[in-house]
């Protein structure tokens, strides 16, 4: 004789907190605010001006916003030589007013793409988030991680907090002894700096120039370039056995 079973639902259960469909429309619709990370020279920029085309040729509308462009121009600029105009964020705007802005000219804001996030303001990211969250742009922003003391800048600390996404950048930077490298060691005169201003803009090229923080190189003891490293050779302050005073590695 088959005796009946009698199966109580569990509150508990994992699948009981799946909402009903009509509840998972009834959410509000959100902007994202993304963040893409890593080391220089792994392409952040080059993306920020891929995606940018891939928006665009959908017929959304976007914004470039850049803070501090190794170029020293208004613009976001890839090391391929693959560059586009862009407004200069500077440490008083307010970002979600220069989206306003845009809106009063009567053109559609869809996406924003910031280049060089990490040196905006906590403020700053936080402006990004309620434009993410109240009027569903989508946000897009490249920048390093850690100035060239190993520390987190602050726009970027605070993108950690509040983006949606985080996604490191995955064309690999290698240090002169083939270990990924992390670290943006600054250099000046064959030596890894320890100690300076925070924002210092040069590049990673041979012949790198001071053109924000301390004033412009007055000789070539002067230059600063920055040269990736991995994390052991950062703290030694090792740039290799081959590299020259005023360029990254010379490969013989």
């Amino acid at each position: 004789m088959d005796v009946p079973v009698t199966v109580s639902l569990d509150p508990t259960d994992a699948l009981s907190a799946v909402p009903a469909a009509e509840a998972r429309r009834a959410r509000p619709v959100t902007g994202q605010l993304r963040f893409f990370y890593g080391p220089m020279d792994c392409g952040k920029s080059t993306l920020a001006l891929q995606i940018d085309h891939n928006h665009s040729r959908q017929g959304r509308s976007g914004m470039l916003l850049v803070r501090q462009d190794r170029s020293g121009e208004p613009r976001i600029s890839s090391r391929i030589g693959v560059t586009r105009q862009a407004i200069e964020v500077t440490d008083g705007d307010d970002l979600r007013e220069l989206v306003r802005a845009r809106w009063a000219e009567g053109h559609r804001v869809d996406y924003l793409i910031v280049d060089e996030a990490q040196f905006l303001s906590a403020v700053q990211v936080e402006q990004l988030a309620e434009l993410a969250d109240e009027v569903q742009v989508d946000v897009y922003c490249f920048g390093l991680v850690t100035d060239f003391r190993s520390r987190l800048f602050a726009g970027s600390r605070r993108l950690f907090e509040l983006a949606d996404e985080l996604q490191a950048v995955q064309v690999e930077v290698l240090c002169w002894c083939g270990l990924p490298g992390r670290f943006n060691a600054r250099v000046r005169a064959g030596r890894v700096m320890r100690a300076g201003d925070t924002v210092l803009v040069a590049d990673t090229e041979q012949g790198g120039v001071d053109t924000v923080g301390e004033g412009a190189a007055e000789s070539p003891e002067d230059t600063v370039r920055y040269q990736v490293l991995c994390r052991r050779h950062f703290r030694l302050g090792d740039l290799g056995p081959n590299v020259t005073q005023m360029g990254q590695l010379s490969l013989t």
